[in-house]
């Protein structure tokens, strides 16, 4: 395996023989990773669905298998690129460990100029986070629908409203679970720049800035991610909207990446003694200190 453009390390809440068996049972996979799945190991395993990029048809060959790795090469839109899981023993369940070489530049991806190439690396973390939330037998978050140009989700999160709002908007709890830093200006007409404002000094905008209820952002392309949330019993539904975007040309990958913050934000709230998933996030050509783990 050439070097790796994606690594992502998470500890998930099981030993490796039952994380290995979810990585690896067709009938999981139909749960945490895409709609439709076939293995039958060591010649075949096989993914594929709307939540998949490039997903109409399998598109997977194995490389390579034991009793805690999978090798095998994925193309996606006529580029066949290299993935690999590996299960280890961690103190608090298993570490898993994903590594994809081959994958477009990262401006490539920023600027929506990879295609559903550009869609893998945020496609990986909301699979991961969900494989988490899968092996705890928590409720999954929503996945990105590849064929569709409507970007909607909704989560219910075990908070009040003000609680969830805030840790939308104050940089150092967004920066918590999100696992990015971020510079914010919790206001209306504030700025709002993933990096922090010395990477984007513009940032977007709230223009729309409800504490409690909801916020918009708007970016400089003119896309607008929309946040509502509505209380119930101590708890909130969070709708995220993402829009003005072309709709021959959807933005997955940042969707993606809202997606799989969303997962985090859930557990952020839920549960006790709370601790980040991640403990490691490389993706080739990010600046330095954009990503955050540990």
């Amino acid at each position: 395996m050439t070097e790796p453009d994606l690594v992502l390390s998470a500890v998930v809440p099981a030993p490796p023989k039952v994380t290995w068996e979810a990585l690896t049972d067709p009938a999981a996979l139909r749960v945490w990773l895409t709609e439709h799945a076939e293995v039958d190991l060591p010649g075949r395993y096989e993914f594929w669905g709307p939540s998949t990029p490039d997903g109409a048809e399998p598109h997977q060959r194995v490389l390579h298998v034991d009793e805690r790795s999978i090798r095998f090469g994925w193309t996606v839109e006529g580029v066949e690129d290299t993935v690999q899981f590996e299960v280890d023993e961690d103190a608090d369940g298993t570490l898993v460990t994903l590594s994809h070489s081959d994958l477009p530049g990262f401006d490539e991806i920023i600027n929506d100029k990879a295609g559903a190439r550009g869609a893998v690396q945020t496609f990986w973390s909301l699979a991961i986070a969900n494989l988490a939330d899968y092996l705890a037998g928590r409720e999954l978050t929503p996945k990105v629908d590849f064929t569709s140009s409507e970007l909607r989700a909704s989560v219910v999160i075990d908070a009040a409203p003000d609680a969830v709002f805030d840790s939308m908007v104050q940089p150092e709890h967004f920066r918590n679970w999100f696992r990015a830093n971020v510079d914010i200006e919790p206001r209306l007409g504030g700025r709002f720049a993933m990096g922090g404002f010395d990477v984007d000094p513009g940032g977007a905008r709230f223009v729309e800035f409800e504490p409690g209820r909801k916020a918009a952002l708007r970016f400089i392309d003119n896309e607008t991610t929309t946040w509502e949330l509505d209380g119930s019993d101590g708890k909130t539904r969070l709708t995220i909207v993402h829009s003005g975007f072309d709709p021959s040309n959807p933005p997955y990958s940042a969707w993606g990446g809202w997606l799989g913050g969303l997962a985090e934000l859930r557990r952020y709230h839920e549960l006790a003694n709370w601790r980040t998933i991640w403990r490691r996030i490389e993706v080739a050509g990010v600046p330095e200190g954009v990503l955050l783990t540990g």
